[in-house]
């Protein structure tokens, strides 16, 4: 008697546009939440179309078996705890060292020379990150190592340009100033 009672309630309560079009009447299954939805305000896929792969996939090699250990680097304090407060120090060095000589009104080459060569360092080290990050050894080799050779020239350019520009024309400090007044 109760079942009966509520399969009245839920027929009365559904209204037909909402009810999908295999229930009848005569069924007397309540409908789910997913056929109480008015068609209006269901989700439709985002995309209309099967997905395309931008590039193919590198290869899949495995070397080894499914039981070998992971190989443990070599312990180097170059690459360690060294390396990130290296990094920590020369990022934290960049806020003074932009913000001086435009606060002290000081034109000195060698706060130019110093602030050239932390913002290489720096960008270097960026850089460096990005393609460790982004372009695994393993399955990539020959395009990492491009891209190492890549960063190290242009590097070399830039340094190369930040040497120019002190030397030969006004500097850094006073470039920025110029163009900040234009």
């Amino acid at each position: 008697m109760a079942s009966r009672r509520l399969a009245f309630t839920l027929k009365q309560a559904v209204r037909p546009s909402m009810v999908s079009p295999r229930l009848t009447p005569n069924t007397k299954q309540a409908p789910s939440s997913a056929q109480c939805i008015p068609a209006t305000s269901r989700a439709a896929p985002f995309h209309s179309s099967r997905p395309k792969a931008i590039l193919p996939a590198g290869p899949q090699v495995i070397q080894g078996t499914a039981n070998d250990p992971a190989p443990v680097p070599v312990p180097s304090p170059t690459h360690g705890s060294y390396h990130w407060t290296f990094e920590r120090l020369g990022s934290a060095a960049l806020v003074p060292l932009t913000i001086a000589p435009f606060a002290a009104g000081s034109l000195n080459p060698i706060t130019d020379a110093v602030l050239c060569a932390t913002i290489l360092i720096h960008s270097h080290i960026g850089f460096q990150s990005i393609i460790i990050d982004y372009i695994p050894a393993k399955r990539l080799p020959k395009t990492r190592a491009a891209f190492w050779w890549a960063l190290r020239l242009a590097t070399l350019l830039v340094g190369v340009g930040f040497y120019e520009f002190e030397t030969n024309d006004v500097g850094l400090t006073e470039g920025i100033k110029r163009i900040w007044a234009a």
